[in-house]
């Protein structure tokens, strides 16, 4: 494909993926109350505890703002089977007939791993709330502004989702030739150290459970990456070294 028919290709794939969002996001519309409802359940649980803490709307439109918010985000991760199939899509004109499995093995997996990644951030975010109020003199009222306490929680879910994704790009990567799985294991050290600091700044939790919770899979996450790209490549030297041989013959 030239260099325009690849444009005009991008263009089509974003177009399917921002009109699987739009109508995802429609249906979260929907539920976005409900959604708030259970995003603020922290917020109603301090308040019983500690006797005041509300959330607090600013300005007129901050209640239809957060909405919008919300669906949006709700589109997002709802669309994600559309969007990570485009992104599959628009790679496959560019690949090899056994290179496209590879990538339909990616968005079976990427799915999965986005949805769990989203709903442990969601389990772990009940844990920062109650840590971060922890630092509330006493004698003093909690009023959160709205929108700053749902844009942390919104951007929480999605960090979390797309960080368990990264190690399915890495065997992609891989499997086209890219990465070699010498290179993911040489920076094992590193890779370690950026997770548990993205754990602990993503979950600072007193107890550190909620830390190990998110650290401990995405770890093993990495690890099993780095096993499958093993594989694949001692496979693929080994077909090297047997076409080595029949051209040598």
């Amino acid at each position: 494909m030239s260099l325009g028919a690849h444009l005009i290709e991008l263009r089509k794939r974003l177009f399917i993926i921002a009109a699987g969002v739009v109508v995802a996001m429609i249906a979260g519309f929907v539920f976005s109350e409900w959604a708030i409802d259970q995003m603020a359940a922290p917020i109603t649980e301090i308040a019983d505890d500690r006797g005041q803490a509300l959330l607090n709307f600013d300005a007129v439109t901050s209640a239809f703002d957060l909405r919008m918010k919300v669906a949006l985000t709700l589109g997002i991760v709802a669309s994600s089977p559309i969007w990570l199939y485009q992104i599959w899509a628009f790679l496959v004109p560019g690949l090899t007939r056994k290179e496209i499995g590879y990538a339909l093995g990616f968005l079976l997996s990427a799915v999965p791993l986005f949805l769990a990644g989203c709903a442990a951030g969601w389990w772990v975010m009940p844990h920062i709330v109650e840590l971060m109020v922890g630092f509330t003199p006493a004698n003093s009222s909690n009023f959160f502004n709205a929108g700053t306490y749902f844009d942390f929680v919104l951007k929480l879910l999605l960090a979390v989702g797309i960080a368990f994704v990264v190690p399915v790009f890495l065997v992609l990567l891989n499997f086209v030739g890219v990465l070699s799985a010498a290179t993911i294991i040489k920076s094992w050290r590193i890779a370690i150290l950026v997770i548990v600091l993205f754990c602990a700044i993503a979950t600072p939790a007193a107890d550190v459970i909620s830390m190990f919770v998110l650290a401990i899979p995405m770890v093993v996450l990495y690890f099993a990456s780095y096993g499958i790209a093993w594989v694949h490549d001692r496979r693929a030297a080994k077909r090297q070294a047997a076409l080595d041989a029949e051209l040598a013959l």
